[in-house]
């Protein structure tokens, strides 16, 4: 046999171990989530809705979810996509906290330009009286 027959052999080869690889993931977090779906559950629907399971009705394959009180949906039980983890989220500590003091209100420029001093300046070239860039040699800030 030639070496490119080889080499052609041993991609496909590869092709195939990563496909069966593949179709063996999916199989197991398929079962998995199987698992995670009871009664009680936070869930997404591949639609965005996310409600609580109510009743699992596996003869029929249908969910009835509650979207929020009082609001029942019957969705099919191949569109809940993935259990949401109802875990509480951490706490911001005060380091990643903003200032209220701080923040700009709204229209506010968060740096002021030294316009006072050293007159006029637009995007870090200082403009003249009339609105052009300067072009004399003394530049402010130097």
């Amino acid at each position: 046999m030639d070496p490119l027959t080889l080499i052609m052999l041993a991609v496909l080869a590869v092709l195939i171990i990563f496909m069966v690889r593949n179709s063996r993931k999916r199989k197991r977090e398929a079962e998995e989530l199987t698992n995670k779906i009871t009664e009680g559950a936070y869930v997404m629907t591949n639609f965005g809705v996310y409600g609580t399971i109510r009743t699992i009705d596996i003869e029929n394959n249908f969910i009835l979810l509650e979207t929020s009180p009082g609001n029942v949906l019957k969705v099919h039980r191949q569109t809940v996509t993935r259990v949401v983890p109802t875990d509480e989220p951490e706490a911001i500590t005060d380091a990643e906290t903003i200032d209220d003091e701080t923040e700009p209100a709204f229209g506010e420029r968060i740096h002021e330009t030294k316009a006072e001093t050293s007159g006029t300046v637009l995007n870090g070239v200082p403009l003249d009286e009339n609105g052009k860039p300067r072009t004399d040699s003394t530049k402010s800030g130097e």
